[in-house]
């Protein structure tokens, strides 16, 4: 029998080599100050096109995106992270409420703390598209232009979110999970239980838990701006009632435009703040503004 393994000196290596794997593994872990945080939904979660030259300036750094795909003239390439600056989702999208929620987290935040975001939406979709048994058959009979965006995510959106975000995950930490849909499931009475089966599998495919990852979903354009789907706020509305640790981002007074299905950068600019304001409350409410929306 070999004594080889009970000399000092091979003791001495495996201690140092299982040492170097330890450093090695601290050094590749990921950066629990980088908190992420994942979107997806509709046009207006995408970001509907008209972004203005105010909403490209004074960008702090801290605010990151990761490109869910590739952005050629603006030399993003998927999978790299990159300053924050509009479009977060796409090439042809706009600005979108995941714009101001990050700066309004970055401006409250320590220095410590970056913020990212990951953004996978799909324009005029139903919820189905991102369950698991409704994409296939669903993204089948959606209309050319829409199916060209579906394409894009490897024709299925929620599975190209997963993987996307488990890219993200190499690199910090999912904090939470941003919604922005109903409008093409409006007067759904069913939209709240298939948000939470999307929800819960999010966190068991991202190994996440529900209590440190809250699930904000904010409203359609409203009522006092002729919203033609603001009555489905009022389901949106339920949404903490099937899940627990859900909640509902009032969108009242937030400015809309003339299609009655859109907001205006303004719009998007309160409601994002809106998102942040509430996450801060969850997360870090030593440093959220005492006066919330």
């Amino acid at each position: 029998m070999s004594t080889l393994g009970t000399t000092p000196m091979f003791r001495f290596a495996s201690i140092l080599f299982a040492g170097l794997l330890l450093v090695a593994a601290k050094s590749s872990a990921a950066d629990t100050n980088f908190w992420i945080f994942l979107c997806l939904g509709q046009s207006n979660m995408e970001g509907f096109p008209g972004i203005e030259a105010v909403d490209k300036e004074a960008i702090n750094p801290r605010f990151q995106v990761l490109a869910a795909v590739d952005f050629p003239k603006l030399e993003r390439r998927k999978g790299g992270w990159y300053p924050a600056v509009p479009p977060l989702c796409r090439p042809s999208s706009g600005l979108s409420p995941a714009d101001y929620f990050g700066r309004t987290l970055v401006s409250n935040l320590p220095s410590t703390i970056r913020i990212g975001v990951v953004n996978v939406s799909v324009a005029g979709c139903k919820i189905e598209l991102f369950e698991s048994a409704s994409h296939e058959a669903y993204a089948t009979n959606a209309a050319p232009w829409m199916k060209n965006i579906i394409k894009g995510y490897g024709g299925d959106p929620y599975q190209y979110l997963v993987d996307t975000a488990r890219l993200a995950q190499k690199d910090g930490v999912i904090k939470g999970i941003l919604l922005h849909q109903g409008e093409s499931n409006s007067n759904d009475r069913e939209w709240p239980g298939k948000v939470k089966g999307i929800y819960d599998g999010l966190l068991h495919d991202l190994n996440l838990r529900a209590a440190e990852v809250p699930f904000l979903a904010g409203g359609l354009v409203p009522a006092d701006q002729k919203g033609a789907c603001a009555g489905m706020n009022t389901i949106i509305a339920e949404l903490p009632r099937t899940i627990p640790t859900a909640h509902f981002i009032a969108s009242d007074g937030c400015e809309g435009r003339q299609d009655h299905l859109h907001f205006t950068p303004a719009g998007y600019r309160e409601l994002g703040r809106r998102y942040g304001l509430k996450m801060l409350a969850l997360l870090a409410p030593d440093h959220a503004p005492r006066t919330q929306p």
